[in-house]
């Protein structure tokens, strides 16, 4: 474990009131931008400043408005790439959310509507190699997400609570589109075809998304059921992870609601 200097520290925190951002103070210093942000919190928790530290409320438990369109799209990413973490007794619950590098646009996505959701709370960007890890803290995770539990998703029964259901009802697009963005993609097939007497390359669009979980595969086909679009099973190696719309209507629909990666 490596220590440092209460001069370091204090020199960090220096440039971090000066308006410095985590990564510039420890690309600067030499010194984990985990640690940096650490000493932040705890700084800004100490004056008072700390995003949250004035209690926070929760939709579930205080009756404050929930944004339901980013609450749809944030629950499809959270059940796709996110997990909610308890590093110890004495600290709040994080929710993180994985963002490859090569989609900035859906990163973008995930960090408003964690905004929108959790409006007292800070959300934060860590970088890791070919993803950001987006972050935030609260003792309302829980409420919000009530799918969370020890191990896995794909080893556990997620089943949505009924008030979750009614969301995802009245704005299924977005969950549709929070879980293709974190476990689905829009790719182009090929094939020939026999055209007057020439072969000839035919290209079509489709999508797919793939999880391990057959509740969360269910939520996303009954989902696409109630919105009337045709979707099939694509075994591969015997496992039904894969779930595939290529019906040019449908194609066209999840185009104009959800679209590529960006």
């Amino acid at each position: 474990m490596n220590y440092h200097s209460t001069e370091v520290r204090q020199q960090a925190l220096t440039m971090l009131r000066g308006g410095a951002k985590n990564a510039d103070v420890s690309r600067a210093l030499s010194i984990p931008m985990g640690t940096i942000g650490y000493w932040k919190h705890m700084d800004r928790a100490k004056r008072g400043e700390c995003p949250g530290a004035h209690n926070p409320t929760c939709p579930r438990c205080d009756d404050r408005p929930l944004d339901p369109t980013a609450y749809s799209y944030l629950l499809g990413q959270y059940l796709g790439d996110g997990h909610i973490s308890h590093y110890s007794q004495h600290r709040v619950p994080s929710l993180t959310i994985a963002a490859a590098d090569a989609w900035p646009g859906i990163a973008d996505e995930i960090e408003r509507t964690m905004r929108a959701v959790f409006p007292d709370n800070g959300v934060h960007r860590l970088q890791r190699p070919g993803c950001q890890n987006i972050k935030l803290y609260s003792k309302h995770l829980p409420c919000l997400f009530p799918q969370h539990g020890p191990g896995r998703k794909h080893d556990r029964e997620i089943v949505l609570a009924p008030w979750q259901q009614d969301i995802i009802d009245t704005h299924p697009w977005d969950f549709i589109r929070g879980l293709i963005h974190s476990d689905g993609c829009r790719i182009t097939n090929w094939t020939t075809r026999l055209i007057g007497g020439e072969r000839k390359r035919y290209e079509y669009p489709r999508y797919f998304f793939t999880n391990k979980s057959d509740d969360i595969r269910e939520l996303f086909t009954g989902t696409l059921d109630k919105l009337g679009v045709a979707w099939t099973h694509c075994t591969r190696h015997g496992n039904p992870y894969n779930i595939s719309v290529a019906r040019k209507a449908d194609v066209a629909l999840l185009d104009l609601h959800v679209g590529p990666k960006h």
